[in-house]
């Protein structure tokens, strides 16, 4: 197709990839080769350099590319070096939503993708839960069956990141990473692009969260009996009745970036989140 073009006489630019862009691809290639995990350490930097034919400065620039893109974790020290990791969720949950800022995306798309997905999610982790999953779910309900009145916006929005979390559970026990990670980053959005209008009534809060209490005390019943078609029907109409909820609450997407110092921020303080955090499910 290039080559096409060119004979047409129309100008093709073709992008050189920069030296430390192109050792940090072998690093990558590295990695796969020798089926590196988390925790596991790269060769030393002057191996590295030895290794690639290229100097110290080039191999600190690719190894930085890499810390960026979340692939692995550099220390410095007589011991330092790269140590792979695993990507973390908010840095993918960042470059979604670099993505989705120029997009035009609403509450009603976030909750499409998520019928077609969480009734899935569900019934595929009744197999797999364990005891100390129901504990956790049970736990989460807990938490919300109870009024959050008198504990101010803090206590509401607490309740509101447990019925993320409720789901969470849920996701954590499905075999299948794909789902599991689609569902999970979902919910990640929903904890940090998802604010409401502080004149929001706090009835408005309460009603939801009694909704969310029930279908999930239902939720948990079906998937203690491994019901799985049941625990899958229970989860499209809890995804159907949502976000009816969530814009009689005026909630609404975040018009702006996140910053990392946000994220990192909003990961700290995630169980006394401000007035700006999720809704949810």
């Amino acid at each position: 197709m290039v080559m096409d073009r060119a004979k047409a006489g129309v100008a093709v630019e073709i992008k050189q990839q920069k030296r430390p862009d192109l050792v940090a691809e072998e690093i990558k290639r590295l990695i796969t080769e020798k089926d590196l995990k988390p925790g596991d350490r790269l060769p030393r930097e002057v191996e590295l350099q030895a290794l690639y034919s290229v100097s110290k400065s080039t191999i600190r620039e690719a190894l930085k590319s890499l810390e960026v893109q979340g692939l692995i974790k550099v220390t410095t020290g007589p011991n330092g070096g790269g140590m792979v990791v695993e990507v973390p969720l908010d840095r993918t949950l960042q470059l979604l939503q670099n993505y989705l800022f120029f997009k035009d995306v609403t509450i009603d798309d976030i909750y499409t993708v998520r019928k077609l997905l969480e009734p899935e999610l569900a019934a595929g982790a009744v197999p797999h839960l364990t005891e100390q999953d129901f504990v956790a779910l049970e736990a989460s309900i807990a938490c919300c069956d109870r009024p959050a009145s008198g504990h101010g916006v803090g206590g509401i929005l607490k309740q509101r990141q447990e019925d993320v979390n409720f789901h969470d559970i849920l996701a954590a026990a499905n075999p299948n990473p794909f789902l599991r990670f689609s569902c999970e980053l979902i919910n990640e959005m929903i904890r940090q692009l998802i604010e409401f209008r502080n004149d929001t009534p706090e009835s408005e809060h309460q009603r939801f969260g009694e909704a969310n209490v029930k279908i999930h005390k239902a939720i948990t019943r079906a998937a203690r009996a491994r019901d799985v078609e049941k625990v899958r029907e229970l989860m499209v109409t809890h995804m159907t009745e949502a976000p009816r909820y969530v814009k009689r609450m005026k909630g609404k997407l975040r018009g702006r970036l996140i910053l990392d110092s946000e994220i990192r921020k909003k990961l700290r303080t995630r169980s006394a989140a401000p007035v700006v955090d999720a809704e949810e499910d």
